[in-house]
């Protein structure tokens, strides 16, 4: 059990902290008191460093239930009555903290800086842990790939890139848009805009949506170019298209840094609908591979840090998603058991929790819940690894008809074309998606048009029904059928153009009920592949219109339980805008482009280029249910 020890607290505040270069770092120093005075004796550290602010509140920072986040002073005390002092500190460039912001590629030698200056007071006992969320989960990261002597342990929540040019701000090649809406709500609250009325009533100035209907964008022409340090970074990161060493920086290439990775306890966590779904899984694996650890994993069926919330989007996965009650008392109580354990040795069982905790997301009734959301369920499940080692990966082929199954195409089936108009993209409805607001928002949705997606022009209608969207489907599911995985799929194709994308999404097809009479089309997980980086991401090639290749697209993992009498469904278009940039099909160098093509493409389904999805099916009973909660400390 979590000893208590009732401390009360004290909070230095804005404490500059000097750094190598000699910017100063704006620092809140949350200590253990008695009697209104510093607690005598060395205490463990929490660290937690965040661009968003020092002293706001971090919005994932509530219980189930709650509506508005714990104030970081209420979070900090509850770490601080069980015997750690607690500390926050602005990143470069960011609110109170000096120096000018490049976005994640100062953390980690920022971050090292910062817990060598804590190993060396005289109030900390030789150790710190990490702490926090998106960002702050990069900061973590970033800082453990330098291994600083002091850090013990981490606790790192949706993000900490594994290779931020595959998932967090690249994909397959295209560009992950939500990096552009950040740096435009981010540069709202630069030190620039804080200091210029000017450039803060610009910017608010700024509608981002009528900028998004009017791509593409340049340099000193976009919706950020009142904040030029936001801007640089935005296009450096937007126009960097192949793999270069650009993307092998210190803060977005943790592959580049496992070796020398810090060997502490680590705890890595993110969710099915989550932008860091990929980050968190090859991070895990890399990790456990080289060290000692323990390194463990966490996969919710949740949005960006929703940690607390039973639904996403449009979809409910019921009371038993929830971390609190269900792996812990609440968010804090996991944290604080993990940080005894490991930092401060206390016997509480946390060494015995299993190494792998996914969501099973299905199974529930397909009904309207009182709050208007489809009741899809789920289940907490158990494994040794990632992937389970249960796993059968399954090829599913496309077939001619529209159809998806085990079974290979005969014959020379006749391939399958569509045209895609890079001014008429297929808009995003849901995915793992975070920062995009106003533009676009993550989660579960019917894949239908409305007006609430950015993009859509006939609400009410499917996705399916567009020209441009390919489906190939299951009969209706005879048994139910579980995947828990990575997914890959694999397309023989060919465009009249020398550059152009492919896109897969797999969905979960509800037949109709009651309260859903046309079904509902629930987004599992989806991927984009640029053609011109089919071989190489190194050294991209265009494409000899006409000619058929094959490719490989990695939609992010996901775990879901297909009932009896669904459908298995993979959708294959050219766009998800704007989840990615689009693609304007004329080769030109990324984040350039001023022309603009229609693109005829094609996927071939016959038994010599049998396009096709790889499934990670495993037996329902070789499923591990979660551990009784006496496990977990409840």
């Amino acid at each position: 059990m979590n000893k208590r020890f009732d401390y009360q607290v004290i909070v230095e505040s804005s404490i500059m902290i000097t750094l190598r270069d000699g910017v100063k770092l704006a620092t809140d120093i949350y200590r253990p008191a008695q009697d209104g005075k510093s607690a005598e004796g060395k205490f463990p550290v929490i660290l937690e460093r965040t661009p968003y602010g020092k002293t706001r509140a971090s919005r994932s920072e509530v219980d189930r239930g709650e509506t508005q986040p714990r104030p970081r002073p209420d979070v900090a005390a509850h770490f601080v009555r069980a015997g750690y002092i607690v500390i926050y500190q602005d990143c470069r460039g960011r609110h109170a903290s000096e120096g000018e912001f490049v976005k994640y590629l100062s953390d980690g030698a920022d971050g090292f800086d910062t817990v060598q200056w804590i190993e060396q007071q005289p109030w900390c006992n030789g150790k710190v842990a990490t702490i926090g969320l998106s960002y702050a989960a990069h900061t973590q990261v970033s800082l453990a790939c330098l291994a600083p002597k002091a850090l013990s342990a981490m606790v790192i929540d949706c993000g900490g890139f594994s290779n931020a040019y595959q998932s967090g701000i690249r994909s397959g090649g295209a560009f992950e848009m939500k990096q552009v809406t950040w740096a435009f709500n981010q540069a709202k609250e630069s030190l620039l805009a804080h200091n210029d009325v000017r450039v803060r009533e610009a910017l608010a100035a700024e509608d981002l949506r009528e900028w998004f209907k009017r791509m593409p964008w340049k340099p000193g022409q976009s919706p950020v170019k009142w904040a030029p340090e936001y801007e640089d970074y935005l296009f450096e990161q937007w126009t960097h298209g192949e793999f270069s060493e650009y993307w092998k920086q210190l803060g977005i290439y943790t592959e580049g840094w496992y070796d020398q990775f810090a060997d502490v306890p680590q705890m890595h966590m993110s969710s099915w609908y989550d932008a860091y779904v990929r980050t968190a899984t090859d991070n895990y694996v890399g990790l456990r591979q080289r060290k000692r650890g323990p390194v463990r994993l966490i996969m919710g069926p949740w949005t960006h840090g929703d940690r607390s919330k039973s639904w996403s989007g449009d979809v409910d996965f019921g009371e038993a998603s929830t971390i609190d009650g269900n792996l812990a008392k609440t968010w804090r109580d996991l944290r604080l058991r993990w940080f005894d354990r490991w930092v401060r040795g206390v016997d509480n069982g946390v060494d015995q929790e299993p190494a792998v905790r996914l969501f099973l997301m299905g199974g529930g009734s397909g009904r309207k819940n009182t709050a208007g959301r489809m009741q899809h369920g789920g289940r907490w499940i158990v494994g040794d690894d990632w992937p389970l080692p249960a796993v059968k990966f399954t090829p599913y082929y496309l077939h001619a008809d529209g159809g998806l199954s085990a079974q290979k195409p005969t014959g020379n089936g006749e391939p399958v074309s569509f045209d895609y108009d890079p001014s008429n993209p297929v808009p995003t409805i849901g995915g793992p998606l975070t920062s995009g607001m106003p533009v676009f928002e993550g989660g579960a949705f019917d894949q239908r048009e409305a007006e609430r997606f950015f993009g859509c022009k006939n609400p009410g209608m499917p996705l399916a029904a567009r020209a441009d969207v390919m489906v190939f489907e299951t009969p209706p599911l005879q048994q139910d059928v579980a995947i828990a995985g990575p997914i890959t799929v694999k397309l023989h194709v060919s465009s009249n153009c020398i550059d152009t994308d492919f896109t897969a999404k797999l969905i979960d097809v509800y037949p109709p009920n009651e309260d859903y009479p046309r079904g509902f089309a629930m987004n599992l997980c989806d991927g984009i592949l640029r053609c011109r980086y089919r071989n190489s991401w190194e050294k991209p090639e265009m494409m000899t219109p006409g000619s058929v290749y094959e490719i490989a697209i990695e939609p992010f993992a996901t775990c879901n339980l297909f009932k009896a009498g669904h459908r298995i469904r993979i959708d294959i278009s050219s766009s998800n805008f704007p989840r990615y940039d689009v693609n304007w099909n004329t080769g030109e160098p990324e984040g350039r482009a001023r022309t603009r093509r229609i693109a005829t493409n094609t996927v071939y389904v016959d038994s010599a280029r049998a396009s096709h999805v790889v499934l990670p099916l495993v037996a329902l009973d070789a499923l591990q249910p979660l551990p009784p909660l006496a496990v977990t400390g409840l």
